[in-house]
């Protein structure tokens, strides 16, 4: 039989983490492709700060989150000579692995570790643009 403080330790762990931050990261890989490929774009966040500009395809790391309990939006702008400019958005959402606070009871996770890690949040893996030719 284990002793009671190593049975402790385990559980105070699982209660006091947060379920997303130990399964996630807050910057997270996201695919960035077009058609046709070759496109330049800028990646603008919520704030309106270009973070990020490149050629496609290209795999771009990005944070999750802009804030306590708020997921970042990013809009991609596409361009490319003789076809129509695009813009894309590109937005967090909540990950399912933040629900896991409530089975573990880690509360501390799901109001503190988590929100504040921005491991709450997901972006998608990818994103593609197809830019229509000029006239």
């Amino acid at each position: 039989m284990l002793p009671p403080i190593k049975l402790l330790i385990p559980s105070l762990i699982v209660v006091l983490s947060g379920c997303a931050s130990i399964v996630s990261e807050s910057r997270q890989p996201v695919s960035i492709s077009s058609i046709p490929d070759r496109s330049d774009f800028v990646i603008v966040n919520r704030a309106g700060t270009p973070i990020h500009n490149g050629t496609t395809p290209a795999t771009v790391t990005l944070k999750t989150d802009a804030g306590y309990f708020k997921g970042e939006k990013y809009s991609i702008k596409f361009m490319k000579d003789n076809y129509s400019t695009q813009t894309a958005p590109l937005n967090a959402e909540l990950n399912g692995w933040y629900w896991g606070n409530l089975v573990s009871g880690g509360f501390l996770g799901m109001f503190v570790v988590d929100p504040l890690t921005g491991a709450m949040w997901s972006l998608p893996q990818s994103k593609q643009v197809v830019l229509p030719p000029t006239q």
